[in-house]
């Protein structure tokens, strides 16, 4: 798998944008030249140059600097929502597909409801509830991505149950939690990683909007989604304020979208050599 995934153009550019990504988001301190909430006076919306390489916002910040530590609230809400949804959705999924019956019915039907409210309700009910926070936004993004991964779960459940190698190991006496544990979930994981890479990236673009609608990360924090918010009265004076924001969240999700499409080619058995 990992030798066909080296021979995927898009696996090897998205890996090495979220490699970029990451390395940046743990090195931000040391590559940082000040602090993101750091002041200038009298350098106010500055253009990009050699002491602020991408220009400054309305009140001397140091973009280049709150870029590269909004990395790191990106990355920490995408990859917390992605763990919330993958550890509820797919247990649930796990339980749907294999007991079946009125759990699975049960979980089914609840994944159904969360599924049909729009992520953003669901981010403007949580901000009312717990306030509006990164906590909140990956809260949010981890149960608006649960239903995908119970409805991915169960159905690659159902049609692997039924299949030889399940009914052998049942014969044999293997108990429920063994089959699941040893036969069932190492020949679904391929599909769960492709929708764990899909759903990283749909949850650092929704952390940027919903940060943008005043209602996930709040300033002075470093967020792309805040920094995009403020420089929406400078974009005639400072252009450079809002497009760089703007690259960052377009190269990162372009990154874990490119290796989802990688991992599926690499994973399909349909495209195996």
């Amino acid at each position: 798998m990992v030798r066909r995934f080296t021979h995927e153009p898009a696996g090897l550019i998205g890996l090495s944008l979220l490699l970029t990504a990451a390395l940046v988001a743990a090195f931000a301190p040391v590559l940082a030249p000040y602090s993101p909430i750091q002041q200038s006076p009298g350098s106010e919306l500055s253009p990009p140059s050699a002491r602020f390489p991408l220009g400054t916002d309305e009140i001397g910040r140091d973009l280049f600097s709150r870029l590269l530590y909004g990395t790191r609230i990106s990355l920490m809400v995408g990859v917390a929502a992605m763990a919330l949804g993958a550890g509820l959705g797919v247990s649930g999924g796990l339980v749907a597909g294999y007991a079946g019956g009125v759990p699975g019915a049960v979980i089914m039907r609840l994944a159904d409801a969360v599924f049909a409210v729009p992520a953003v309700l669901l981010g403007i009910a949580f901000a009312a509830a717990f306030g509006a926070s990164a906590t909140t936004v990956a809260l949010t993004l981890g149960t608006a991505a649960m239903p995908t991964f119970a409805r991915l779960t169960r159905a690659a459940v159902l049609a692997e149950r039924s299949k030889e190698y399940v009914l052998a190991a049942r014969l044999l006496g293997a108990p429920p939690a063994r089959l699941i544990g040893r036969h069932i979930v190492p020949n679904i994981v391929g599909p769960l990683l492709v929708q764990v890479a899909f759903t990283m990236s749909a949850a650092v673009l929704l952390e940027a909007g919903l940060s943008f609608l005043g209602l996930g990360t709040q300033p002075p924090q470093a967020s792309w989604g805040v920094t995009l918010s403020e420089s929406r009265q400078y974009l005639r004076q400072a252009p450079w304020y809002g497009v760089f924001p703007g690259l960052a969240v377009t190269l990162l999700v372009l990154g874990l979208n490119s290796v989802a499409d990688a991992l599926r080619d690499v994973l399909d058995p349909r495209t195996a050599i």
